[in-house]
């Protein structure tokens, strides 16, 4: 049910173009996945991604178990028949919560006991409770439950909590029931190198449809997250897609696709747009300057996004003033839609054997490594 093909290598880089198959249709890579926590991309619906061009969408393991429920998940036909979204599927696993909820859990050996930010309920998180979450949720891709660590954390915990996790890969290995689902190892390790390649050895020697690179976006350095990358993806195997989690700006799809990454997700487009800050091929678009106020023109003339063909900057400056709800709905439309045909016009130039010279077109409108200012 699962097959990755490479139909091109970049001459210049690591970057590679392929195709990821699955239950739910075939993916182009290297692609971005809007991210749907709660079983909805935030403003949008189905045929709204879809006519954006979006292949596969990801939602969370942990916020869904909350509620509404994985079970009544399970008893709506899934995600898949409850967001009637018809193309892949993949769930976190629950592990960033391990990071973004640290004040409100305790790590042990067995599990994570979070207390719930919904109603202060205990919650018990194990390796086997979020494989048989994901199960319910019936996503293609799955995601083996993991420790993302602090960047600040030391050497010896880091250490520690890296082997942890890849004893909590083997029980999900061995929790997992379906074989239409898929199920992906993460590599963790921090900050260190030492740890990373560890952490990417011996992931890579559990054979499975593929990897993914945890840890990275959450606070550390760029020039870090870049270190930590080349020396991940040098002890990865070449035939499997590699999914960098949670990240990121246009400078950081580069960065990850010119070291081997494959597949890439960020809550950035959709944030940014409730904040009024567009993405064009001419850098990013602060829709609230009082300089777009009478503006007719488009957000970008060089985007052919339904938001570019029918509003003005002026018209869209006024709903953000307003705070009315359409800007957010306007604004996270055109912002996919960015993101979506970047990674599409990326895989383009590596087919081309242009990949260099159309990054150094993509990102000179973004010279700060912070394109979200």
């Amino acid at each position: 049910m699962f097959e990755f093909q490479i139909v091109k290598n970049s001459g210049e880089t690591a970057a590679r173009a392929g195709v990821l198959s699955t239950p739910h249709g075939d993916i182009q890579t290297p692609v971005f996945m809007p991210v749907g926590t709660k079983a909805t991309v935030k403003a949008m619906i189905a045929e709204e991604l879809e006519e954006i061009g979006a292949q596969i969408i990801l939602s969370n393991t942990f916020h869904l178990a909350l509620r509404p429920g994985d079970d009544i998940v399970r008893r709506l036909g899934g995600l898949h028949k409850m967001m009637n979204w018809k193309h892949p599927i993949l769930t976190d696993s629950g592990g960033f919560q391990v990071f973004s909820l640290a004040k409100l859990n305790k790590i042990t050996e067995e599990g994570v006991r979070f207390r719930s930010p919904i109603d202060g309920a205990e919650v018990f998180l194990t390796p086997e409770k979020s494989i048989a979450i994901q199960e319910n949720l019936g996503a293609d891709i799955i995601m083996a439950f993991d420790e993302c660590v602090n960047p600040a954390a030391k050497h010896e915990y880091v250490a520690k909590s890296t082997e942890m996790t890849l004893r909590w890969l083997n029980r999900c290995k061995t929790a997992k029931k379906h074989e239409f689902q898929a199920l992906f190892g993460i590599v963790q390790g921090g900050i260190f190198p030492d740890l990373r390649q560890w952490s990417a050895t011996q992931t890579a020697q559990i054979d499975l449809p593929g990897y993914a690179i945890g840890g990275l976006s959450v606070g550390e350095t760029k020039k870090d997250m870049e270190a930590c990358l080349k020396i991940t993806n040098e002890f990865l195997p070449l035939n499997k897609p590699r999914y960098l989690m949670g990240v990121g700006t246009p400078g950081d799809f580069f960065r990850g696709i010119e070291n081997g990454v494959d597949m890439f997700d960020c809550v950035l487009p959709s944030r940014n747009a409730r904040n009024a800050k567009l993405y064009t091929n001419e850098g990013v678009v602060n829709m609230r300057n009082a300089a777009h106020l009478t503006d007719t023109a488009p957000v970008s003339r060089s985007c052919d996004c339904y938001v570019c063909r029918n509003y003005s900057r002026g018209y869209l400056r006024h709903l953000y003033m307003c705070n009315e709800i359409l800007a957010s709905r306007l604004g996270t439309w055109h912002n996919l839609h960015y993101f979506v045909n970047l990674m599409k016009r990326i895989r383009q130039a590596i087919i081309e054997d242009r990949f260099l010279a159309f990054k150094r077109e993509a990102l000179a409108p973004y010279p700060s490594d912070d394109e979200t200012e």
